[in-house]
């Protein structure tokens, strides 16, 4: 079954992270030599043990899908496609600096993802008919990630990030009670735990450094709680994934 949706984000991320790596072999090229020229702004920024800042953030929420080998598909169903839905995410961070090139990023928030579920039916008068299936989570996630940053050019540097997360749903409908809700309602595990990577620049500016980066989170748990209905019956994994754009400020 074709995941829709998928190939427009994943060719999005893959733009912006080429972006930043362009940008980055562009001002790296541009500043090498002049660096005893330019007036560098927070010239002790690397000399403090401690930072501390907040990010804001966009994302594009979805999902990995396995299928179940043993469903019958003769009950109608057609096709299981993917629709990525927005969210925003806060965060604090806090960054510890054993050196100028690599830090520990401890960065505690909020990420409001909506991922959706697009099933297509064939009626019994052949008619066909779709139904969407959105899963909204209020994540609380505690991310640690580590940074590799390449040597200051001027005001300009560029990043790489790993790590991973732990994260808890505050808005978990695991245990809703569909009589109640009207509704069937695709259940999720309440906790998650994420592999994260991605990368970024780093601007000096005079007062603070705003950071910019896109970041991809994959989902490393089965999420889906089978009840064995016509939305899930069809699927035997549900795993989260996530790109993430955000803009930091650090002092």
């Amino acid at each position: 079954m074709e995941q829709r949706g998928y190939s427009i984000t994943t060719s999005l991320s893959s733009a912006l992270f080429g972006a930043i790596v362009l940008f980055s072999t562009f001002f790296s090229s541009k500043h090498g030599g002049a660096q005893n020229t330019v007036r560098e702004n927070l010239q002790s920024f690397d000399n403090r043990y401690l930072h501390f800042g907040f990010l804001l953030s966009a994302n594009s929420s979805s999902f990995f899908m396995d299928f179940n080998p043993d469903f019958n598909y003769k009950d109608s169903l057609l096709a299981i496609d993917n629709v990525p839905q927005a969210g925003f995410n806060l965060a604090l961070m806090s960054s510890i600096n054993p050196s100028k090139n690599v830090n520990i990023r401890f960065v505690p928030g909020l990420s409001f993802q909506d991922r959706g579920l697009s099933y297509t039916f064939r009626q019994s008068n052949d008619e066909i008919k779709t139904y969407l299936k959105r899963t909204e989570s209020v994540w609380l996630q505690f991310p640690l990630l580590l940074k590799f940053r390449t040597n200051r050019a001027g005001n300009f540097a560029a990043y790489a990030l790993f790590g991973g997360s732990l994260d808890v749903d505050m808005q978990s409908q695991k245990d809703v009670d569909e009589n109640v809700a009207g509704k069937i309602v695709i259940k999720l595990e309440k906790t998650n735990y994420t592999l994260d990577a991605g990368g970024g620049l780093d601007f000096f500016l005079p007062y603070f450094k705003l950071g910019v980066e896109m970041k991809t989170c994959f989902g490393m748990k089965n999420l889906l709680i089978q009840e064995e209905n016509q939305f899930t019956s069809p699927i035997s994994k549900l795993r989260t994934r996530a790109f993430v754009f955000s803009v930091s400020f650090e002092g």
